[in-house]
């Protein structure tokens, strides 16, 4: 592994200086790989935890690979939460090279009706079949609200296992969080029932899981995988389709250079705007698991009403 000295380094250096979150005795620390999952987690262990986020504002996780110093914060680590599916496709190496013993890694992945994706052979097109293989799975899941309380469950799961005898605090944080995860569900059936059009073009291919979920199509996608341009026949072909729907919007997101995104806007006579499947701690609209949600509600709904 070619980081594997500077990782060495750090964790000799982190022996040294590092304060342990259980020689404190106060909070559990936990490491979550993205901002959705830090604002869950806190809304479950409340003031029983200390969340660290790996994933730094406006990054995508796709592409994103953690410094030493970020890896070093599993060392003193109770709990690491990921969303699995591929998508944190550094973790085992992290975890192996921080050799925490008491670190449970909490793969939310596991037990998710998880879609898949493939590649159709006509035009470069993609689609979702279920075809179960690593490389295929869709992580996007945390983008469902009805998911989300799956995601709660298992957070609370967690922290009972590393803090069993405060089972009542996390059972009934969850059980009240996932009454507002009904509500925002239920806001989300109403506003798309009104939506003039039911299909849309994005980004990149995070939100099948919503889009299945109340009733919405994406007809398709400018980057099938991150940080690859897509083709002038791809291109082309989404202008076509666009035309054809006749549709207003072209999806952005703000992990991601809009420069593509605004060219088949202008050759379709539609207009930009951003869906935000990640969110952040210092974007005021989008600081939290609801607000990001209700973000993007809002967003489609000024684009497909």
């Amino acid at each position: 592994m070619k980081r594997l000295p500077v990782i060495i380094f750090a964790l000799l250096l982190a022996l040294s200086l590092a304060v342990s979150a259980y020689a404190e005795g106060s909070r559990i620390k936990v490491v979550v790989s993205i901002h959705p999952l830090a604002d869950l987690a806190r809304q479950v262990g409340k003031e029983k935890i200390m969340v660290k986020t790996l994933l730094p504002p406006a990054a995508s996780p796709h592409t994103f690979e953690p410094t030493p110093k970020q890896m070093m914060e599993l060392w003193d680590a109770g709990l690491f939460i990921k969303i699995g599916a591929g998508l944190e496709f550094w973790a085992e190496r992290i975890v192996n090279a921080v050799a925490n013993k008491n670190l449970i890694v909490v793969d939310l992945s596991k037990g998710m009706p998880l879609m898949y994706s493939v590649h159709k052979h006509e035009g470069s097109r993609r689609g979702l079949a279920r075809k179960k293989s690593p490389e295929s799975a869709d992580p996007h899941f945390w983008l469902d609200p009805v998911l989300a309380k799956q995601i709660v469950d298992r957070i609370a799961g967690a922290l009972i296992q590393v803090d069993s005898k405060n089972k009542k605090f996390y059972t009934e944080n969850a059980d009240k969080y996932k009454g507002e995860l009904d509500k925002l569900n239920q806001e989300a059936v109403q506003k798309v029932s009104r939506f003039r059009t039911k299909e849309y073009v994005t980004f990149h291919p995070a939100w099948n899981y919503f889009s299945k979920r109340y009733g919405l199509k994406v007809a398709g996608v400018i980057e099938e995988a991150p940080g690859r341009e897509p083709s002038p026949g791809h291109v082309a072909g989404l202008i076509r389709d666009l035309r054809k729907l006749n549709a207003r919007v072209v999806f952005a997101e703000p992990q991601f250079s809009p420069r593509v995104a605004e060219a088949i806007a202008q050759e379709a006579g539609a207009r930009v705007l951003f869906l935000d499947p990640i969110g952040a701690s210092n974007a005021p609209d989008r600081d939290t698991y609801l607000k990001l949600m209700r973000y993007n509600l809002d967003q489609m709904e000024r684009a497909m009403k």
